[in-house]
């Protein structure tokens, strides 16, 4: 059987989709924007929030690499500052720094769902082109392919990982 490379990297997108969900089982608004805490130190790593508004900045920039409707995907405004990669993830119990969870959620599920569906629909083609991007991320992925194919699976997978030990460390269990 003969798959196209979009859908070889959307299968494995799907497959870290469907983890994201099963991740926020439990998860309330309340505790969405707070930091695990033992009940003696609060322990400074990534929450819900940060972890999945993080995350939603990339399906654009999936689409935008496919020459996809990246209008489709607007981050509201605000997202990409508070969420970058160089930002630091604050305690925010009281809903004062970070959007609410339905606002964070619905931009993470939606932009990647649409990230799938256009990969599935790209030619290989345009898998096959150079990366545009500048510096360390044009030498490791050399390739918008190999890219897509980082931000889709190891990129994803990295940041739900960090949710699975938020979710222990705040007494939730495995997912």
């Amino acid at each position: 059987m003969s798959r196209s490379l979009g859908n070889l990297i959307a299968d494995s997108l799907e497959l870290g989709l469907g983890y994201a969900e099963r991740l926020l089982v439990g998860v309330t608004a309340e505790n969405f924007a707070a930091l695990a805490n033992t009940g003696r130190t609060l322990i400074q790593s990534n929450h819900p929030a940060f972890i999945y508004g993080h995350l939603a900045l990339y399906a654009p920039q999936i689409i935008a690499h496919l020459g996809g409707d990246v209008a489709r995907v607007q981050l509201p405004e605000g997202f990409e500052s508070l969420f970058s990669k160089d930002a630091n993830c604050q305690e925010d119990r009281d809903g004062k720094i970070y959007p609410a969870m339905d606002a964070v959620t619905t931009c993470f599920f939606d932009g990647y769902r649409a990230a799938v569906e256009t990969l599935r629909a790209v030619d290989d083609e345009v898998l096959q082109q150079p990366n545009p991007s500048t510096g360390g991320m044009a030498t490791m992925f050399p390739t918008v392919g190999s890219l897509l194919n980082f931000y889709a699976g190891g990129h994803l997978m990295t940041h739900l990982g960090q949710m699975s030990a938020w979710r222990r460390m705040s007494g939730l269990g495995a997912a």
